[in-house]
């Protein structure tokens, strides 16, 4: 769990200092302006973890490094497209975190875990596509599209992918999941569904 966070986390805070240079840009069409301040706001994330005194993950540096990076290679070249491919690294990271078999059953009630583990993986490596996915779209939109154009396409295809898969994903395991426990024997059938209620009473 803890290296599908940080893969997590890291594609957060990409996607935070990537925002902050889109903006900018958007707004002043200045180069400079937009990945100065979009590194500034790169390296304020791990100031602050340092002020509060929290560890900081190699995932973290890693990110800062990208930004730096690209932010770099932007500012010599001129080309702000630098600065929209790296979200295609980030997602290509946490798509190889997610190919760890059973990831999601860690997030799974109990139940779940029990009846369909096998499912949850296969839907784990479903998400794990769709990180792969997702890195080439953005790479070919970055590199064949404008910014502007960068700046719908990819919001409006990063929420409708994750939904489908998210929904798709639930509507499969959910299905799976009633068929195997009614065609239990009786007995397994009502020591599956208790496992409910010992969920529901652990719960605060």
């Amino acid at each position: 769990m803890k290296n599908f966070l940080n893969a997590a986390k890291l594609l957060l805070l990409d996607l935070a200092s990537t925002f902050v240079f889109l903006v900018l840009f958007l707004l002043t069409h200045n180069t400079a302006l937009s990945v100065g301040l979009g590194i500034a706001f790169g390296v304020a994330q791990i100031g602050l973890q340092f002020v509060r005194r929290k560890r900081i993950e190699t995932m973290e540096w890693l990110s800062l490094f990208l930004v730096v990076t690209a932010g770099t290679a932007t500012l010599l070249t001129h080309d702000p497209r630098f600065v929209l491919i790296k979200p295609s690294v980030i997602y290509a990271i946490v798509g190889v975190v997610m190919l760890k078999p059973g990831w999601l059953n860690r997030y799974l009630p109990e139940i779940a875990k029990t009846v369909i583990p096998d499912v949850a993986v296969v839907v784990g490596y479903a998400w794990a596509g769709l990180m792969f996915v997702s890195a080439a779209v953005n790479a070919f939109v970055a590199l064949t599209s404008d910014i502007a154009t960068w700046a719908v396409v990819m919001p409006i295809y990063g929420i409708v992918s994750k939904v489908v898969v998210f929904l798709g994903g639930y509507a499969a395991m959910r299905m799976i999941a009633r068929r195997r426990i009614y065609a239990m024997p009786a007995a397994e059938r009502d020591a599956v569904l208790a496992l409910d209620g010992r969920a529901a009473t652990a719960s605060p």
